[in-house]
């Protein structure tokens, strides 16, 4: 049994609430299976969107790696010029869950690994995102990423938010171990039935 009350609910966004991928866009640029994973392995990668993330500009690194491969620049570019069309759809109940948690009158929250510059245009594509929470914390606006210790600080201080009486909800199990050693109540999330079984049993719901 749950003995600890619940005072605010931090949701990770991207595979949590919203639906990111760069094979949306790919797909259509590289429709060669093996072609398009060598090149989303090896030259836009997954290291390379983090650094974007912890604040790095993703003009200048577009850019920068178009230069360091200018046989594949044009697909490069795309990263920037066409990132909307790597926005999927919302990730399944998991809004609802969301909203359920508002109308209790617990305060929702977001900590997300996201770019500065590609914020607005998810914004754009997910306007809710703008209305669910009473907060946000982008990690490209703070020059650090999850799971470092240093952005849940960020949000911890700038929302008052005591960890031990907060639920973290992310779909990284790093991000979760993190958000663990820091003392939140956290959940790796898979789907919205087994969040909501998840926060029943702490209270929330």
């Amino acid at each position: 049994m749950n003995h600890t009350t619940i005072t605010a609910v931090v949701f990770d966004l991207g595979a949590v609430l919203v639906d990111w991928n760069p094979e949306y866009l790919y797909a259509k640029l590289i429709p060669n299976e093996p072609e398009r994973r060598r090149f989303l392995n090896e030259v836009c990668t997954l290291e390379w969107n983090y650094s974007m993330d912890a604040g790095l500009s993703v003009r200048e690194s577009v850019a920068a790696l178009a230069a360091e491969h200018p046989d594949q620049a044009d697909l490069i570019n795309a990263w920037w010029d066409r990132w909307p069309e790597m926005l999927g759809q919302e990730i399944p109940g998991t809004r609802s869950v969301a909203e359920q948690i508002s109308r209790s009158g617990i305060p929702l929250y977001a900590l997300t690994n996201w770019s500065s510059e590609t914020w607005p245009l998810g914004l754009a594509g997910f306007p809710f995102l703008g209305e669910l929470f009473n907060g946000i914390v982008v990690s490209g606006d703070e020059g650090v990423a999850k799971p470092d210790p240093r952005l849940f600080r960020i949000l911890n201080d700038r929302y008052a938010l005591d960890p031990p009486t907060t639920a973290f909800i992310d779909d990284s199990p790093t991000n979760v171990a993190a958000a663990t050693e820091l003392g939140y109540r956290a959940h790796r999330f898979t789907d919205a039935d087994r969040l909501e079984v998840w926060l029943r049993e702490l209270g929330v719901l």
